[in-house]
């Protein structure tokens, strides 16, 4: 057990050396708002920070609070994430803001099986929202944090299970709240020094049991589903017809991304014509 907690020691004090000298100044984190912390933590699943600045302060101008968010159409929900991807984020963060208003006065929960609980908020993103919005420790397992765990404690394990990982961080963390260092600043200390691994040798978190290369996004279904919506968004009123021909898709295809699109509550049809819900 003492070797056990030497090796934590040491590990703790790489990890905030690291972070130390790689930290990262971004908007969201000049902030303990859980519902800002909530919008960031969203945009940056599968987003670089780069593409997330350029959007975050937008963001939060148009919809500064969770009330805001509440009230706003799904047309102008959509409109403002169009350029971050992955749209089914938006509406999930959409339903989660209507959920709160109803269900919490308005106010995010802070309990990790409360949060859970809401649209699109997983254990990761539970997890960040506690940490930095509430400054506790909590199991923020997410991809430069795995990166780190595998690069330092798994250097030469292939297909190392989350539930190993999660274990352990939780063996980590209780070490690190002894030591007296705060929840925010270790988990910016692991998201920093992940970055920079991944910028530095080829994606530790390749050796995840639970990593999975993305197709290719050119040309792909993900794609004409995005190209539908945006479209739809620009001009309201479009046919099926109109959609396949000015995109130059099968209209078979077309017809089934927009029932697709429609059953997940993008968009409805009325009187043959499209538009968002």
């Amino acid at each position: 057990m003492v070797g056990m907690t030497n090796a934590y020691d040491d590990f703790i004090a790489k990890v905030l050396a690291q972070g130390k000298e790689l930290y990262r100044d971004f908007a969201w984190r000049r902030t303990s708002d859980p519902y800002a912390v909530l919008v960031s933590e969203v945009m940056l699943q599968q987003t670089q920070t780069s593409r997330v600045q350029r959007y975050y302060d937008t963001w939060m101008s148009q919809f500064p609070v969770i009330d805001a968010l509440a009230a706003a159409s799904i047309h102008d929900v959509l409109e403002a994430w169009q350029g971050l991807g992955y749209n089914r984020r938006a509406l999930a963060l959409k339903k989660t803001a209507d959920e709160v208003c109803k269900s919490y006065s308005g106010v995010l929960p802070s309990s990790a099986k409360e949060l859970t609980a809401l649209p699109g908020i997983g254990p990761a993103t539970a997890a960040g929202i506690i940490s930095f919005a509430h400054n506790q420790f909590a199991v923020y397992l997410e991809t430069n944090v795995r990166a780190v765990l595998l690069h330092e404690l798994f250097p030469t394990a292939d297909k190392v299970d989350d539930r190993e990982l999660n274990e352990l961080l939780t063996h980590i963390n209780a070490r690190a709240c002894a030591q007296g260092f705060s929840a925010r600043s270790w988990n910016y200390a692991l998201l920093d020094y992940g970055a920079h691994l991944k910028k530095m040798y080829p994606n530790p978190s390749r050796r995840s049991k639970h990593h999975s290369r993305q197709s290719p996004y050119e040309g792909s279904r993900r794609q004409k589903r995005a190209r539908l919506l945006e479209a739809i968004l620009a001009c309201p009123g479009q046919s099926t017809d109109d959609l396949a021909e000015r995109h130059h898709y099968d209209r078979e295809l077309t017809h089934s991304i927009l029932q697709d699109l429609a059953g997940e509550g993008f968009i409805l049809l009325h009187a043959n014509a499209w538009c968002t819900a």
